[in-house]
């Protein structure tokens, strides 16, 4: 007899449900012609909520890493509008000068 076991008890046991929802027949028409070839609705759901899941965390480490730019250019020695405009000016009329 084999101790070789099938890679589907391999698997995570799954103990937590989603909530059920309720909604216009309409969708679920739709949502089961999207189904693919055996694929259940729960399957289904399942990946779309994971797909979810992963849009918001890549958002979030989007959103955090232009705050952490922002702060980052904002703590950073800037150069005031006034003191470019005073070194462009300087680079003018050193340029007018060469003439």
């Amino acid at each position: 007899m084999s101790t070789d076991r099938p890679a589907l008890y391999d698997l995570p046991m799954k103990t937590a449900i989603i909530p059920s929802i309720c909604v216009e027949p309409a969708l679920l028409d739709e949502v089961e012609r999207a189904l693919e070839q055996n694929e259940s609705l729960a399957s289904f759901v399942e990946t779309a909520v994971r797909r979810e899941i992963q849009q918001w965390q890549a958002q979030a480490g989007w959103l955090q890493q232009g705050l952490a730019a922002t702060r980052h250019n904002s703590a950073a020695a800037g150069i005031s509008a006034e003191v470019v405009i005073a070194r462009l000016e300087a680079k003018l009329a050193a340029a007018r000068q060469r003439k």
